[in-house]
């Protein structure tokens, strides 16, 4: 059997009806162990991973509250919306205060918690 190239059976791909083409992925799963669609989903964050940029999203994790733990406790109410209580289990214990917030934002927490004498950490 003569090899196709790359092109040729993408070509052929192009011709079929996607009834078709999933039966041919169904049998490259069976062939081979290999869900192609699997392949592709790990292909695009490594793609991703070579820009040379921050990340995109961080958590902002408080260390310790500092000396003035009452306005730190005043700003993880602001920022995060929980009640008192839970407020200060987070200045008292430390943790993450927002996950998941985008770089900018990030910062300017950051600056606010420690003008309040907060140490606090972006992972």
């Amino acid at each position: 059997m003569a090899k196709l190239s790359a092109k040729e059976i993408i070509d052929s791909l192009k011709e079929m009806s996607l009834l078709e083409i999933k039966e041919v992925v169904d049998l490259m799963k069976e062939e081979f162990g290999v869900d192609p669609s699997a392949v592709a989903v790990a292909a695009a964050p490594a793609q991703a991973s070579n820009t040379n940029e921050g990340p995109s999203t961080v958590d902002v994790v408080l260390a310790s509250a500092g000396a003035n733990k009452i306005a730190v406790i005043k700003i993880i109410k602001e920022v995060t919306g929980l009640g008192l209580g839970d407020s200060k289990a987070i200045a008292d214990n430390g943790g993450v205060v927002k996950e998941k917030v985008a770089a900018d934002e990030a910062n300017e927490l950051k600056a606010k918690f420690e003008e309040a004498g907060a140490t606090i950490e972006l992972k």
